[in-house]
């Protein structure tokens, strides 16, 4: 394929890939090459055109189409109080507010020539560096901490509040249904919101102080999610689900496996039953960390799309397709480190995972994270001339 066929593509071959139907071939798709907002500006700097500055402008230098998101319905379409988050770029999903609606007031508390306390549209308090905006705050304050203040939170959670979608849902749903891209619903998990609600520390005693209230946030979130997918499932074509997790780190799961399987694996499989009974069989789920013993897990789950699989919290992908074959879907698992260091580190990265799973299918190669601004332009260009150079086609043009 030569770079002027490159278009955006269609559903089915999307769906194809995850599906392991088009052994051999490399998928190229901007939601596995997603970056820091830093990262354009330094590769600017390093020579790169200034159009990769946009989402679109990057997706076009780089010849990645594109897939469509959701999240929770796209409720940004119709507040004009809620601005859009520029690290939203790639693959279409919109990461501009928590499952909240109505969403908080953004206020300024204080600030300095360094930092500025700031409140978000979720309802923590966090201190923001001034000199890095977009990298992740410091968080100072939880809006959730007790059963108090969790009764007043939840009822931002419905998910029949009119504000949560397009006004003219029907024509909304239209102009999705025509788009030949695939389209990606956002679901909030079972982990990973709640610890945005109540802080990691907090959440992490309450498994052990009160059970029950970790179960009624979780029960809450089935709620909303289930009452957002039934609508979105009946008038909108979705190709795949994707649910956030953030659970774990280096060492592996931020809780026990036996707390996974008895908090969140009753209620995952209420959403992938109804999901696979609606046709739909790609279901990914993003978290950072050693997963390793989260992932038989999820697969038991019917979660079968695990990404971004960092190296240095020791992910094997290799293992994993060995284990599971063709019934596992991967994304990301290239060495960022490696895209830092060297073109030939890139090369024998590349040459040892890529091939392989590719020739079973179900890969999307790409950073095993967002890209950071660290990894030169010189070389994130060499890394996908490579994959390309896998799949016959020909080099971006100078």
């Amino acid at each position: 394929m030569t770079s002027d066929e490159v278009k955006m593509p269609n559903r089915d071959a999307f769906l194809e890939f995850c599906r392991g139907k088009r052994l051999g071939e490399v998928p190229l798709y901007s939601w596995f090459h997603k970056y820091w907002a830093e990262t354009p500006a330094a590769w600017i700097e390093q020579g790169a055109p200034k159009e990769i500055a946009t989402g679109e402008g990057f997706r076009a230098y780089f010849q990645l189409p594109h897939a469509h998101g959701l999240e929770e319905v796209i409720s940004e379409v119709n507040r004009a109080d809620v601005k859009a988050d520029s690290t939203a770029q790639g693959p279409g999903m919109f990461h501009i507010t928590p499952p909240v609606v109505p969403v908080f007031p953004l206020k300024v508390i204080r600030e300095d020539e360094k930092h500025r306390v700031e409140t978000t549209y979720g309802g923590c308090t966090v201190e923001v560096s001034k000199a890095h905006p977009w990298r992740m705050p410091k968080y100072l304050e939880y809006p959730v901490r007790d059963w108090t203040t969790w009764k007043e939170y939840k009822k931002r959670l419905d998910p029949y509040t009119p504000e949560r979608w397009p006004k003219d849902w029907p024509a909304f749903a239209e102009k999705k249904n025509a788009e030949d891209s695939p389209t990606i619903l956002l679901m909030a998990g079972f982990f990973g919101v709640l610890r945005e609600w109540c802080g990691l520390e907090r959440l992490l005693y309450l498994f052990h102080d009160d059970p029950r209230l970790v179960e009624d946030m979780m029960d809450q979130v089935l709620y909303l999610i289930m009452g957002v997918a039934r609508r979105v499932v009946r008038d909108l074509r979705i190709d795949a689900i994707r649910f956030w997790e953030d659970m774990a780190y280096r060492s592996g799961p931020l809780i026990s496996p036996s707390m996974v399987r008895r908090f969140m694996v009753p209620r995952y499989k209420q959403v992938t039953q109804f999901l696979r009974q609606n046709g739909i069989d790609v279901i990914h789920l993003d978290s950072d960390g050693n997963v390793m013993k989260l992932v038989p897990i999820w697969m038991e789950c019917g979660i079968n799309f695990p990404w971004p699989f960092e190296v240095a919290a020791g992910n094997d992908m290799l293992l994993l397709r060995n284990l599971y074959g063709a019934d596992i879907v991967f994304g990301g698992g290239i060495d960022k480190r490696c895209l830092i260091k060297s073109k030939d580190a890139i090369r024998e990265e590349v040459m040892a995972k890529v091939p392989p799973l590719v020739k079973t299918g179900g890969y999307f190669p790409g950073c095993d994270h967002t890209i950071p601004p660290d990894v030169p332009f010189e070389h994130y260009k060499y890394f996908v001339n490579l994959l390309r150079e896998l799949n016959g086609q020909d080099k971006l043009p100078d």
